[in-house]
């Protein structure tokens, strides 16, 4: 399947594009570490299966010096020893936020991610999952494929 429609060829795309990233250095400016981040992004990515951004967030991640063996182990994180009891809150919810249920994300879950996480950074996680979870849903439909990003690119697609 080849990809259907570029997005940001379009001034609307580009206008709306520019924003994300903005949002996305916002976050990247928070407290919330770059690492937790990019695990989140790539967790989401993974269960919307946009290959488009499993394959920036994995590259971002290993430029900010993530162990390529962890983001291997993302998907089954419950099943390993690597990930943090912060990260694997994060990832829960992470999970529980991308695969909405009229609860959204329970009770345990919050409260979990509450232990590790300050008022500040869960902020930054829950507008990050809102956020990647969007643009996932915008490469799935535009049929966007994994492969050709380049690390950093994203920051050169500023407001």
């Amino acid at each position: 399947m080849k990809p259907r429609f570029d997005l940001f060829s379009t001034e609307t795309g580009t206008k709306i594009g520019k924003r994300f990233a903005g949002l996305g250095m916002a976050l990247h400016q928070s407290p919330l570490p770059t690492i937790t981040a990019e695990l989140v992004n790539l967790r989401a990515s993974q269960i919307n299966g946009c290959g488009f951004c499993m394959d920036m967030h994995v590259k971002e991640a290993v430029a900010a010096g993530e162990d390529p063996l962890r983001l291997h182990l993302v998907a089954g994180w419950r099943e390993t020893t690597v990930f943090t009891e912060a990260e694997q809150a994060a990832l829960a919810f992470t999970e529980e936020a991308t695969v909405l249920t009229r609860e959204g994300v329970s009770d345990e879950t919050w409260a979990n991610l509450r232990k590790h996480y300050d008022d500040e950074e869960t902020a930054a996680l829950v507008c990050l999952v809102g956020l990647i979870n969007a643009a996932n849903r915008m490469a799935v439909i535009t049929h966007q494929k994994g492969g050709s990003y380049q690390a950093g690119a994203m920051a050169n697609f500023q407001a």
